[in-house]
């Protein structure tokens, strides 16, 4: 501890200025025994007297954070004082509704820990009790490229799912907070045209929309790279929002993230690059004009996902800009005239993460809904990091407000970034059907396979999920028939019973953690001259096999389980009985994300799941799960 930090701890102001005088390099020094800094140190240990000083006179800065990304503020809350607090907020301006990596603000901090004393100075201050705020991302995991429509009191919302099935997830929600999968975009095996498409094709940034009664999805269908076609655009629609949807039909135009505009009876498509629009027949089944360019965008770089409101006289252009890593953004223009020339709003980006250390990053293509009682809100992608490059989650689905200048241009969250803790926009609503439809004889909500399954190879029954094992190795793009769940946390432990046939020789099944063919971990029991369970990881083209440990007798059933705590993952195999058969801790699978490998394309997020997969297929039955998401 240096002498600066101890004479902080003994309270002695005396001492602290005398150190800070003679050595004022002193302030931003830490320890091995003591890594935090002193102004923190200060905020949490110290009185009142020695935090001002620490603030006033001493080299130290407000900007200061230790390795959570907690701030002068948090440490302040950790202490409970409030004198302490009131000086930071009140003369220093500090944020109660800053949040560390993990998304903890000091507002959170203050209702757990200091529910009678702090967090009512707290609650003075923000207004809103906390129990009526809601924590972002509002769609954890797997769900990017969000795109809403509200009909009434409902919103619909769609992501992406590129090569998974079923396509194109339709969420519901009656408070933009809480959602639930309804229904499918895609849900006809022989439509969906998956076939061996690698991981990260399919179909990209799907968009909602919805006129005279009828709602239209539409997104971008992406082959593989063996041109000379590499994309093209599918269109369905239906009646009611959950479907079932009409056939897809395709629109031979290049581009990705196409959206869809209505007015008085006219529908118009929209398309990067920038945003070029055509008009569509009165069915949306075909393309009637040519493209034309609206607005190529603000910053000029990667400019996508376009959406058009039309508000106040003036049609707004949305788009994403930047790329979809750390310069992701959201601009805004406008124009009188549909076809007219559209002016960039004096305050783009409307939407971006400036602090390249916060927990919510790459912040961009957004779409706009407006409330029933005229509120507006901005949904939008975002991505979490472990250590601050590893976006396991894939990309995400946040929420916040928009507000309207007097000049008449939208601000997402006053230009302050993305919230991690937020005033709910309504009423809290609870889904009607929370689970995920096992044991009910229909396919389990936010659970899909690699591609289309193959027939009969996902039955779901009354007491479980008949399955049948995959035609190819899961390092193939012929992979199938495996069952997955999008990873909503960084932090969880998924269990799965299976129940087994007598397993022939190459023949295997069990649990697996996979983000694509290319890189994915397993625990499987197989028939390999004996009963046998071993853990495999395979990284690129890489297979590295862990210690194969013998089985005294296949089981009827076994119980697999992992346990998440970051990059770190624990598989345990277990017999019907509870007696633990092998354990494998795993420390580092770093490979289970969009950073992991540079191989194909990256930007979907990890799942997880059961799989089978032998040279002859086998039938074999999931009888029950368990998922529970833990704090980081």
């Amino acid at each position: 501890m240096t002498p600066l930090q101890n004479a902080i701890i003994q309270n002695d102001l005396d001492q602290v200025k005398k150190i800070l005088t003679a050595v004022p390099s002193s302030a931003t020094e830490t320890s091995m025994d003591c890594p935090t800094m002193p102004s923190l140190l200060a905020a949490e240990a110290g009185s009142l007297e020695i935090l001002q000083y620490m603030v006033e006179y001493s080299r130290a800065s407000l900007d200061e954070y230790d390795a959570l990304h907690r701030n002068i503020l948090h440490y302040a809350t950790a202490s409970g004082d409030i004198q302490k607090c009131r000086y930071l907020l009140e003369r220093c301006g500090m944020s109660v509704l800053e949040a560390d990596k993990n998304l903890l603000t000091p507002y959170e901090m203050s209702f757990h820990s200091f529910p009678d004393t702090l967090y009512p100075y707290y609650l003075s201050i923000v207004k809103t009790p906390y129990p009526d705020m809601y924590h972002n991302p509002v769609r954890r995991g797997f769900f990017p490229d969000p795109s809403i429509v509200r009909v009434n009191d409902d919103y619909y919302m769609v992501n992406s799912t590129f090569i998974f099935f079923p396509c194109i997830p339709i969420s519901h929600s009656r408070d933009l907070v809480h959602w639930e999968i309804i229904g499918h975009a895609i849900t006809n095996p022989e439509w969906s045209q998956l076939g061996t498409l690698e991981g990260g094709r399919g179909y990209w940034a799907p968009d909602i929309s919805y006129d005279n009664g009828r709602f239209y999805i539409t997104a971008t269908y992406r082959y593989n790279d063996t041109g000379p076609v590499y994309r093209r655009q599918m269109i369905v629609s239906s009646d009611k929002p959950e479907g079932p949807y009409s056939r897809p039909v395709f629109i031979e135009e290049d581009g990705i993230d196409p959206s869809i505009f209505h007015e008085n009876g006219r529908h118009y498509m929209l398309l990067n690059r920038g945003a070029r629009i055509f008009e569509l027949s009165s069915d949306c089944t075909e393309k009637i004009s040519e493209a034309r360019m609206l607005y190529y965008g603000s910053q000029k770089h990667a400019p996508e996902g376009p959406h058009l409101l039309k508000k106040d006289g003036y049609y707004y252009l949305f788009l994403a800009e930047g790329g979809t890593g750390p310069g992701h953004r959201i601009t805004v223009s406008r124009s009188r005239e549909l076809m007219g020339i559209y002016e960039p709003c004096p305050y783009n980006p409307i939407m971006r993460q400036n602090d390249p250390e916060a927990g919510i990053q790459r912040c961009g293509h957004g779409k706009p809904v407006m409330t029933a009682d005229g509120r507006w809100y901005m949904v939008y992608l975002c991505g979490r990091s472990l250590e601050g490059k590893y976006s396991m989650l894939g990309r995400e689905t946040a929420l916040d407000p928009i507000h309207w200048t007097e000049d008449g241009w939208p601000l997402v969250n006053f230009l302050q970034g993305p919230s991690a803790l937020s005033p709910k926009p309504l009423k809290d609503w609870i889904p009607e059907s929370c689970d995920d439809g096992f044991h009910r004889g229909i396919w389990p909500r936010g659970w899909m396979t690699p591609r289309e399954p193959e027939p009969g190879a996902v039955v779901p029954e009354d007491d479980g999920i008949r399955l049948l094992s995959s035609p190819a190795p899961l390092s193939s793009v012929d992979s199938r028939n495996l069952l997955l769940h999008r990873q909503e946390n960084f932090c969880f432990t998924f269990e799965a019973v299976l129940e087994l046939p007598p397993l022939q020789e190459g023949q295997e099944a069990g649990i697996v953690c996979y983000y694509d063919e290319n890189t994915w971990v397993s625990l499987m029991v197989s028939e390999k001259k004996g009963i046998c369970c071993s853990v495999c990881e395979h990284i690129g083209t890489d297979s590295i096999h862990h210690a194969l440990k013998k089985l005294p007798v296949l089981e009827n059933r076994y119980l697999f389980k992992v346990e998440t705590k970051g990059l770190s993952r624990t598989f345990t195999l277990s017999s019907p009985s509870g007696t633990v058969l092998h354990t494998e801790t795993l420390d580092n699978v770093y490979y289970l994300c969009d950073e992991g490998i540079q191989m194909g394309k990256r930007f979907t997020g990890a799942v997880f799941g059961v799989a089978a997969y032998g040279p002859s297929q086998f039938a074999y039955r999931l009888i029950s799960v368990s998922i529970q998401n833990h704090d980081s």
